[in-house]
């Protein structure tokens, strides 16, 4: 259910609010070097991005942003990652 304060975004809106979101995580790191304080952050931007996502849309915007937040460590989840091996 929408929140009747926060206007629903469009699908443009929600992808371009989450880019934006993942482009300035750097910087909100940097503002907030304690982690509790960048969860908080963190957390204020996921809920006004989901709050304002369309009903349709919210399972697939809350699973890109828990992606997102277990990448910069304050979502729960295990990180992946793999060795390569050297091309022969």
């Amino acid at each position: 259910m929408n929140n009747p304060h926060v206007p629903a975004m469009t699908a443009a809106e929600v992808d371009a609010a989450i880019r934006l979101l993942e482009s300035e995580l750097t910087w909100l790191r940097a503002q907030h070097p304690e982690l509790f304080d960048f969860a908080n952050a963190w957390a204020e931007r996921h809920d006004a991005i989901v709050a304002a996502a369309p009903a349709d849309l919210r399972a697939e915007v809350e699973q890109r942003l828990h992606r997102i937040g277990i990448r910069w460590g304050v979502a729960p989840g295990a990180r992946m990652t793999s060795q390569f091996p050297a091309i022969k």
